[in-house]
Formats: structure tokens, C-alpha cells, sequence
């Protein structure tokens, strides 16, 4: 499958972190967020999951198109692809031995938090106001999870108190954090909320660096 790989500029072995992209595919601004996350320290490889179903520039030319594909798609499949991925960057000559991290948003963030069901090997993962896993199969997960959410995005956080307790009652790290006055998607529409989304963004991407590092970067 094709996959956009970074790599940073560092004198030692990197860590290795999945970018999940959102619900539109790969496009120009997931292939950033890798960037920034290469310039940060980290691998940063953001898989296309819908490679051979769509053109690479369908994500930025036809996002209406990319969304019905993107439905389609097996979730077993996807997870089996993510690990695939995940193995594939820690196999390369610069990456830091241990285990991958995933960072998604939207549709990736909800496929993220559920990669951590599948994979319990995961290292970490990241959601940016993406829903949570069913909490009976959230006993499951095994890597720290950190949740970072817009307060006005009411279909997604409706699933975030189950999953806190769901995960603690089996003792494991879920810290979430909630931005005020911040909607959907605040990462990617920094202008929307009249200032609260780049109020979010500013706060959570410093945040989602120290958790990785504290986490796969170890």
C-alpha cells in the first residue's frame, strides 16, 4: 500500500508513529501533520488505507468521493494494514526498536483508539475527536491513550465518560483533555470558533509531542 514517509533530522534512531487520516483520505494537510510530527523527532509514515480504490489526488479534488469509498472499508482489514505499516517502519535502518505509535484524526482518531483494541502491542495512541471503541472491548487495550477534544463536538464526546471508566476499571492510562469553546475537527479549521479552535490546537499539539515522546520515544 502507499504511504507517505518522513523521516527526521536527528543524529539517533527515531520512533515510529502512524498518521490516521481523516475520513477524506490522504490528503495535503495529513501529509503535513506528518511532517510536522518528522520535524518534532518521530517517523512519521501516514498510510493511504484507501490505496487501489482511489486516485492519490482523489482526497483533495473530490473529498464527497473519498468519504463514500472510505465507508466502505473493513475494519479488520484496516487494522491488519495499520500493523503491517507499523512493522514495516519499525523494520527500516533508522527507526528506535520497541513498538509504533498511532495518531489519527476524525475517522482516524475513532480508528486509532480501536487500533489499540486490536493491536494490544501498540505502543500509544492519540485521538483527535475521534469516538471511543465499544467499552466491552476496550478491556483489551493495552497502550496510554491520550483523548484531546473540542467541547462543542457533541457526537463525538458523548462516548468519552464510558471509555474513562471503562479504562480504569481495568487500570489503564486514558488522559483526555476538553477545549473550551472548540468544535470538530479544530486541528485542521484552526479559524473556526472565533479563535477557540487555534486556542485548542496550540495547546494540544505541544501536548500530543510530549505524550509520544514519554511514551514510543522512551
Amino acid at each position: 500500500m502507499a504511504a507517505w514517509v518522513v523521516y527526521p533530522q536527528v543524529r539517533g534512531k527515531a520512533p515510529v508513529v502512524l498518521v490516521v487520516h481523516e475520513i477524506y483520505g490522504l490528503t495535503t494537510w495529513i501529509r503535513a501533520v506528518a511532517d510536522q510530527l518528522a520535524a518534532d523527532g518521530f517517523i512519521a509514515i501516514a498510510p493511504d488505507l484507501m490505496t487501489g480504490k482511489i486516485s492519490p489526488a482523489t482526497p483533495d479534488s473530490a473529498p464527497q468521493l473519498a468519504t463514500q469509498i472510505i465507508r466502505t472499508l473493513s475494519p479488520a482489514t484496516v487494522h491488519a494494514q495499520l500493523k503491517a505499516v507499523g512493522n514495516y517502519g519499525l523494520s527500516l535502518p533508522a527507526a528506535k526498536q520497541g513498538t509504533y505509535a498511532v495518531v489519527g484524526f476524525c475517522w482516524g482518531g475513532s480508528t486509532a483508539f480501536a487500533h489499540a483494541v486490536a493491536n494490544p502491542e501498540l505502543g500509544a495512541a492519540v485521538v483527535f475527536y475521534g469516538s471511543s471503541p465499544a467499552s466491552a472491548d476496550l478491556s483489551r487495550v493495552k497502550a496510554p491513550v491520550l483523548g484531546l477534544y473540542g467541547e462543542l463536538d457533541a457526537r463525538v464526546n458523548v462516548s468519552i465518560a464510558s471509555a474513562d471508566s471503562a479504562l480504569q476499571a481495568s487500570g489503564r492510562k486514558f488522559d483526555w483533555q476538553m477545549y473550551a469553546g472548540a468544535g470538530h475537527g479544530f486541528l485542521r479549521n484552526q479559524d473556526g470558533m472565533s479563535g477557540a479552535n487555534l486556542a485548542a490546537a496550540k495547546l494540544a499539539w505541544p501536548r500530543t509531542v510530549v505524550f509520544l515522546r514519554n511514551t514510543v520515544g522512551r
